[in-house]
């Protein structure tokens, strides 16, 4: 992998899992240091971050990791439900009924992946992530799938929030097997109803709960 394709790699992994929390200044001498690669790769990292939103230039403070604000929470949102509600539908349409009866029954006993012995979820997040991705090779839809994935690099950061929150974890899940559910059972109906009741649980519970994880930061 090339020096700058590591760098890239490695911030974006601590960005997402909010080991660089929002407002924290990256500096090109400290980061290359740290990563163990010279500035010129930590640059166009940074840049490729940028890119993506996840960084941005702070006047006389360098790039720093992006805020996730209130304001940003709703937008992200506005845009998920137009996304993905109609993903669902298409999915539901086009989709292959076995791949997601099996990610259903994944989904049903996801209890077991949100025990105290991984804090940070990663099973639990990967088996979500497998959802997403049979969603995405079931739409036929390039365009909409590339949006989608261009908005979950956000969305990861957002999900992170309730990392520590047990109880609306074990909701997610039986949520995300409602609609793996209606997308097997080829109801495209049922597949936008489950999408849109899991995004507006998603973000009351986000916006009930934590106030100050999404206010700015600068």
């Amino acid at each position: 992998m090339r020096a700058g394709d590591r760098a890239y790699a490695a911030l974006r992994e601590d960005i997402l899992e909010w080991r660089l929390r929002p407002g924290a200044v990256l500096a090109e001498v400290e980061q290359s240091e740290r990563l163990g690669v010279s500035r010129t790769p930590v640059r166009e990292a940074l840049g490729r971050l940028t890119a993506e939103g996840l960084t941005a230039a702070a006047g006389g403070r360098g790039v720093v990791v992006t805020d996730i604000s209130l304001d940003s929470i709703d937008e992200l949102f506005e845009l998920r439900e137009t996304l993905e509600v109609k993903a669902a539908a298409l999915a539901a349409e086009r989709g292959e009924p076995g791949v997601f009866e099996e990610l259903h029954t994944e989904l049903l006993g996801a209890s077991g992946l949100l025990g105290e012995d991984d804090p940070a979820r990663h099973e639990y997040y990967a088996l979500v992530g497998r959802v997403d991705e049979a969603i995405d090779a079931s739409i036929s839809n390039s365009y909409l799938a590339n949006a989608m994935r261009g908005l979950r690099v956000h969305l990861v950061r957002v999900r992170r929030l309730a990392a520590d929150d047990s109880a609306r974890l074990h909701a997610a899940a039986a949520e995300h097997a409602a609609i793996a559910e209606a997308i097997a059972a080829g109801n495209p109906r049922l597949a936008e109803a489950a999408t849109t009741l899991h995004l507006h649980r998603s973000l009351t519970h986000l916006k009930a709960t934590h106030p100050a994880a999404t206010a700015s930061h600068q």
